[in-house]
């Protein structure tokens, strides 16, 4: 598909012709409105407005600090800049788990107030009781198993997920009924590559992965760490794509340099 003029917009209807035609699918994420319209331009096929804002954006540890407001304050402003690529919403902890009510309440208020194509739920069996309910309302709604970061106190640790026979298991059923439930796509976070492909290969809905190898329908990476602007952060799937952080570092410490030697602004750039 061209990303010059006006193009096509991504649909979830388009990603499933993507699968059959074994045409892979990019997705990154995006918080604010500059680098999204970035990120719309190089053509890549999904933005996700991932709950990962908490940490790049907002500093924090862990996921679980960002709530609904924060997530729709950033969907709004990635919504602004879009043309092509479609928009998918983390539904932040909290607002979904345990109670399907109150989860298609949050859903409702992510599309309304942002404007976004479709939300996206950690978990499987746990959470399908909500994803149907979400469903019914005619709001698009991805899936995410594997490791899911909302639940890291729970797990304690951020490791590759479902290497265990047991665990394998469970995930190719959660795969399963969130398909039947109506999701229109799952990624996969940190799971063995064999599982991640033969799940690929028995769902008809595309599969995502990050740290789940080769062989799923399509990739997700968070951006900041594709463009190396968070330097610290180091798993084995990430590609690093630029080096940011080095970069940004020398241009303010160049501009410091400038300013204090009175270099900047010179004749040309006063009025």
């Amino acid at each position: 598909m061209s990303v010059a003029g006006k193009a096509r917009k991504v649909t979830t209807h388009t990603l499933l012709e993507m699968k059959a035609s074994g045409e892979k699918i990019t997705m990154l994420t995006a918080y604010d409105y500059s680098l999204a319209k970035i990120v719309d331009g190089g053509g890549v096929d999904v933005i996700l407005v991932g709950d990962s804002a908490s940490n790049v954006m907002a500093g924090n540890d862990t996921t679980i600090p960002i709530t609904l407001d924060h997530m729709i304050y950033h969907a709004q402003c990635v919504v602004r800049a879009v043309d092509r690529a479609l928009i998918v919403v983390d539904m932040p902890f909290g607002s979904y788990q345990g109670d399907s009510k109150e989860a298609l309440s949050s859903a409702i208020r992510i599309m309304k107030e942002s404007d976004a194509h479709a939300v996206k739920l950690e978990g499987g069996s746990e959470v399908v009781e909500s994803v149907e309910r979400i469903l019914s309302a005619g709001i698009p709604v991805m899936g995410h198993l594997g490791l899911t970061p909302q639940s890291i106190y729970k797990f304690g640790t951020y490791t590759v997920r479902a290497k265990e026979e047991e665990e394998a298991a469970k995930l190719i059923e959660d795969s399963k009924l969130l398909e039947q439930a109506g999701c229109f796509s799952i990624v996969y976070e940190k799971i063995p590559a064999g599982l991640a492909a033969k799940a690929s290969k028995i769902l008809t809905i595309p599969t995502i992965g990050i740290g789940a190898g080769p062989d799923c329908d399509g990739q997700v990476l968070v951006l900041h760490d594709l463009l190396g602007i968070t330097h610290e952060f180091n798993p084995r799937f990430l590609r690093r794509y630029m080096q940011l952080y080095d970069e940004i570092t020398g241009a303010v410490q160049n501009y410091v340099s400038d300013v204090r030697s009175g270099d900047f602004p010179n004749e040309d750039e006063s009025y």
